[in-house]
């Protein structure tokens, strides 16, 4: 039977650098089958709504949304389908979102989604009945304006604009009463290797983040108002479903193609029930096991080479514009004899904010609990925990002997998730070093958090000016947490990023990374190229035992050597690699393009880069590869007017489900609507704190709010026919003994 987003067709279209409408070849007819489909669990097309109205036609479903004191209009459904493929080092996704308008108006659908943090954007079509719109690649502005004046002109049109590295928005205008349009984003990553193992991950829902107010007091020595540190609070903020009155909305469907180019042992997800179909001992096919999910987790999946099948090197090139695009990823050797240990300060920061409510707190106390367990004699340590304060265990670090390790266990016990998230403070505070100069001991920060907040580039900057000889260690906890926050800060601090989706994984992935912190460093590490390439990253960072190194570059040809070298303990290492030994591989020059995007951002932040010499280098490479980024967007419009003159145009934020083990009071306090005085996200209704200025998406409770999800992955359908069929036959049989009866 047909899948209910029939991804797989539309990988099939010739992508041009224009848009396109045309109809659809045979194979692509299908729109009806679609919309059929998805009427199947979002119900019939609601009928309009008398202005002002605060709930749905009862029995109906609907949902409600409003911003400020505008009247409530209904949102439309969305469904999404994820397709991977992935090739070796790389993976390829096709993610396609269908927004149906269950009402009798014309709509505006705006819709808030997470990305992987490497994904590499370069590709979106807008399909409407039996046309497809293939975007073009444009500077942020002017996809704006084309957008705008789209919709203005009652055309169809699509505008896909990153908020983030790691979140996006699309925005569909025009979408007709009772109509589906479906809007496709491509991009590519790179897989992530940790030792022996291979993994992939699929963010499925964007938390809600904490946005810290802009200061209330102007600076009055220089006659402005200080900046606000989250600028663009409103393009990453959506209205959020309670569980505890709505069911899931957004169901997911997925599938992974892979191929990882040498032969598989173990294919597992700790997220999510998968079904796995093996073509060959090199191949998997992988499946949710239900049919289709929640958007409310991210999705991860995770591989093992068979054992002797591990590569200790992969080396892969491909041509793009004349030039070769390389990717290295090397692994230390795991059986480097082990350096005698040197004693550890070692600074825990735990995240007890409101987003961490629920699961989530749980599991960093139990993180942060087995930290403490593998302190050894000779360690010193202390605890921080914040939400919008932030206390610390002990004055100073101190031995970790029993008496003090009993008190910080006895305090991170007590812990309870309240409040915002104000990271920043407690970051420079566990960064803050006082004996620079001290020499035989390693100082390393493990920052346990969600990392749900919207001041990104503060964090980055504070960890830039005063990471010293500090190794920063980030453990992600929770089921959607930020990635680009987490890898980026570990980036930065030259340390390691650890996810922790479930209570289940606690001991296991804490173990893991303990052990790296006890494991000799490879420092000093540096790569060379024989020949000249632009590399990224310029910068190396420290590796622990089983962690890669990855480096992209782009050269004229593939020719000569890549030799890496460093230190393990206090023995030298050194690794040589021939590039023309280097595999074809796809997808490498975005890889590159979008690693060398990121490490501009980066120097912008830092200020090793102007912000003009900084968007000069961002913009070009975006526009050369065609990638979204935050100066460059994709945009979509079709040509021919459809939405009458005398229509108007209802314009929604979709809602999004609470990420799965989130408390909702904890994050937005008792209640929804929003009312003067309560919990706005993540924050406390504190006496005399500001509020965030600007309005605020709110959610309008309906009579009935649960969506059922589709189970597009059984046989339902066709047992529905059998099953109409035996009925019918019943019938038919019964009426024919009561003609012959006596």
């Amino acid at each position: 039977m047909d899948r209910p987003l029939p991804v797989q067709t539309f990988r099939r279209l010739p992508v041009t650098r224009r848009a396109i409408a045309e109809p659809l070849p045979r194979n692509l007819l299908i729109g009806p089958l679609v919309a059929a489909l998805l009427a199947a669990f979002g119900g019939p097309p609601a009928r309009a709504q008398p202005a002002g109205a605060a709930a749905a036609e009862a029995g109906g479903g609907t949902l409600l949304l409003r911003h400020g004191g505008a009247a409530p209009v209904a949102a439309p459904r969305l469904a999404a389908d994820a397709a991977i493929a992935v090739s070796g080092p790389t993976a390829r996704a096709t993610i396609t979102q269908a927004f149906r308008n269950t009402t009798a108006e014309w709509v505006e659908g705006t819709y808030l989604f997470p990305l992987p943090e490497d994904a590499a954007v370069d590709a979106m079509r807008l399909v409407v009945g039996d046309r497809v719109i293939v975007a073009d690649i444009r500077e942020r502005q002017a996809a704006r304006r084309d957008y705008e004046a789209a919709r203005a002109e009652g055309k169809a049109a699509a505008l896909t604009e990153q908020q983030r590295p790691n979140l996006f928005t699309n925005a569909v205008a025009n979408i007709a009463p009772g109509e589906t349009v479906l809007v496709q984003i491509q991009y590519q990553q790179s897989v992530r290797r940790s030792g022996d193992t291979y993994s992939l991950r699929l963010p499925t829902v964007a938390a809600p983040r904490y946005s810290p107010a802009p200061p209330a007091v102007q600076q009055a020595a220089e006659g402005r108002e200080a900046p606000d540190p989250v600028p663009d609070r409103h393009a990453i903020a959506a209205p959020v479903l309670d569980p505890a009155r709505h069911g899931p909305v957004n169901p997911l469907t997925l599938s992974v193609d892979l191929k990882a180019g040498f032969a598989l042992g173990s294919v597992a997800s700790a997220t999510h029930a998968i079904t796995v179909e093996a073509p060959s001992d090199r191949e998997r096919r992988i499946g949710l096991r239900d049919g289709a999910t929640a958007a409310d987790r991210d999705f991860e999946l995770t591989w093992t080479p068979a054992p002797g099948a591990s590569p200790g090197v992969g080396l892969f090139r491909e041509r793009v514009a004349g030039a070769e695009a390389v990717l290295a990823v090397v692994t230390p050797p795991a059986t480097a004899l082990p350096a005698a240990p040197m004693p550890r300060d070692v600074i825990f920061v735990i995240d007890n904010s409101g987003s961490m409510g629920g699961t989530s707190i749980r599991q960093a106390k139990a993180s942060l609990l087995v930290g403490l367990d593998r302190l050894r004699p000779g360690d010193r340590f202390n605890v921080i925990r914040f939400d919008d304060t932030m206390e610390t265990v002990f004055p100073d670090l101190v031995a970790a002997d029993a008496t003090h390790l009993d008190a910080a266990r006895r305090f991170v016990a007590g812990l309870e998730a309240r409040g915002g998230t104000e990271m920043l403070a407690p970051l420079q505070a566990a960064l803050r070093d006082a004996r620079p100069e001290e020499i035989g001991r390693v100082r390393q920060v493990v920052f346990l958090t969600d990392g749900a907040i919207g001041d990104e580039a503060r964090i980055f900057s504070a960890i830039a000016e005063a990471r010293g000889r500090t190794r920063l260690f980030m453990v992600g906890i929770g089921s959607a947490p930020n990635g680009h926050l987490m890898r980026h800060a570990a980036e930065l601090g030259r340390g390691t990023f650890t996810q922790i989706s479930t209570v289940g994984e606690v001991a296991d992935r804490m173990r893991e990374l303990l052990v790296k912190l006890e494991s000799p460093v490879v420092t000093d590490l540096a790569a060379t190229f024989s020949e000249e390439a632009e590399a990224t990253p310029s910068l190396l960072p420290d590796l622990y035992r089983g962690e890669p190194v990855t480096i992209a570059a782009r050269m004229r040809e593939a020719k000569g050597t890549l030799t890496l070298t460093g230190r393990i303990g206090g023995a030298p290492w050194r690794t040589v690699l021939r590039l023309d030994e280097a595999q074809d591989g796809a997808g490498i020059g975005k890889v590159w393009a979008r690693a060398r995007i990121g490490e501009a951002e980066t120097a912008r932040i830092t200020g090793r880069m102007t912000p003009e010499a900084a968007d000069a280098a961002i913009l070009r490479l975006a526009l050369d590869h065609g990638l979204t980024t935050r100066l460059t967007s994709l945009v979509a419009v079709d040509a021919t007017p459809r939405r009458p003159k005398a229509a108007r145009l209802a314009r929604t934020d979709l809602p999004l489900n609470l990420p799965a083990g989130w408390d909702f009071e904890a994050v937005f306090g008792q209640d929804l609507p929003h009312v003067p005085g309560r919990a706005a996200p993540g924050r406390p209704a504190e006496p005399g704190r500001p509020a965030e200025p600007g309005r605020r998406a709110e959610l309008i409770p309906a009579t009935t709010g649960t969506i059922a999800l589709p189970q597009t992955g059984t046989d339902s359908e066709l047992r529905l026919l059998i099953g109409a069929a035996l009925i019918g036959l019943a019938l038919l049989m019964r009426a024919a003994s009561r003609r012959v009866a006596p």
